[in-house]
């Protein structure tokens, strides 16, 4: 979100920013960094989005009313939006995810703006991947369950909103698909190159494989689960000094007292970029989620080498080989990891090749001008 307000702003525009401060992760507006407040026009309004059992059974009995939606609406909220829109007048509010979406009804009854979403992922794909590879019947029925009323929710939205920026190509064919004639383009995360620094690769330091992601998207959860049950034994058997660095938040208690030799784990980043710095090689083993993985982009902007699945590395213009390795089984990943300690200048080269992917498709800079233009087209 921050990239592209910023974008805006460079553009001339006005920008104001309205987020619901969930109660998970909480910030005083005053302790918001000064890039934040010095520069956009910034309003909360607090919101407990809590899943809870009483909530999740309630939800069963509601005809098509997705769970996963319901918890972030707020009464609260609405009031200090409308507040905001009464004292405001705006060309164009963009909705930040789908699930800002409950206050579109609020925006249309209070504002003459144009409404955009931007979206991050196809969210109901995210759940249908999530039941394939569940192996509790039980929890396999619920995912199924809350991926249906959630594609019933997610494709009928379509049709409330003005635009659409999807992150990837394939989720603009879902919605292409749903809604034929509203407008889309495709607006991948922008990169700023100057916050990610491409130091100059070191032949003569080790390698060191990393994974940091949030582990409270249960995607990511999913995967590492997996790699450490499935793929790091038999990479250790292999490589037994080669250490795996695993950081996020919401890292599992289980998963740091269990955490198998060779496997350091930390709860706590202070900085992403330094955290990288020394590392080569970051593995991202998702197995199922959507739209687009910013942390991959993140990481091939600093030269990293990615060795992904095929589902992490899924709406991302990479080439196997050329700029990321592709790993989609546990004998994958060990081969991967084989080839990038027997080739290291290879494997950073593929690093490489990476940042210039970053430059050439991914810059802010790059993705500037076709916003705008998008923006243009909407308001015509």
């Amino acid at each position: 979100m921050l990239n592209m307000a910023e974008l805006l702003l460079e553009a001339g525009h006005q920008v104001t920013i309205f987020a619901l401060n969930t109660s998970k992760h909480f910030i005083e507006p005053a302790d918001l960094p000064a890039r934040f407040r010095n520069n956009f026009n910034i309003h909360t309004a607090p919101i407990d989005t809590k899943v809870t059992l009483t909530g999740a059974v309630r939800n069963l009995f509601r005809s098509e009313e997705s769970y996963n939606i319901v918890r972030f609406y707020s009464q609260t909220v609405e009031h200090t939006l409308v507040e905001l829109l009464h004292h405001n007048q705006f060309d164009v509010i963009q909705l930040e995810s789908l699930f800002t979406t409950p206050y579109i009804d609020c925006i249309r009854r209070n504002s003459s703006a144009r409404i955009i979403l931007r979206s991050h992922n196809t969210e109901f794909r995210i759940w249908e991947r999530l039941a394939r590879t569940e192996k509790n019947p039980f929890r396999q029925s619920y995912y199924h369950f809350l991926a249906k009323r959630l594609r019933h929710y997610e494709l009928g939205i379509l049709h409330k909103i003005d635009g659409i920026l999807p992150i990837t190509t394939i989720d603009q064919e879902v919605f292409t698909n749903a809604a034929p004639s509203l407008p889309v383009f495709v607006m991948p995360l922008g990169i700023n190159l100057k916050e990610y620094p491409h130091p100059d690769p070191k032949a003569d330091e080790s390698l060191k494989i990393f994974h940091l992601g949030s582990m409270d998207w249960l995607p990511n959860l999913e995967g590492i689960r997996w790699f450490l049950q499935s793929c790091w034994p038999s990479i250790h058997a292999q490589f037994p000094s080669l250490p795996l660095y695993l950081a996020g938040r919401g890292f599992p208690e289980d998963i740091i007292q269990s955490a198998p030799a060779g496997v350091h784990c930390s709860t706590v980043v202070k900085d992403a970029n330094e955290y990288m710095k020394d590392k080569q090689v970051m593995i991202v083993p998702l197995l199922s989620g959507s739209g687009l993985r910013v942390k991959i982009l993140q990481g091939l902007a600093m030269g990293k080498t990615i060795i992904s699945t095929t589902i992490g590395a899924e709406g991302i213009d990479v080439t196997d080989g050329t700029n990321i390795l592709l790993a989609d089984t546990p004998n994958d990943y060990l081969k991967q990891i084989e080839w990038c300690i027997t080739n290291p200048e290879k494997c950073r080269m593929i690093g490489q090749e990476g940042r210039k992917l970053i430059v050439e498709k991914y810059s802010n800079e790059v993705l500037a001008q076709q916003l705008q233009e998008f923006i243009k087209g909407t308001l015509a």
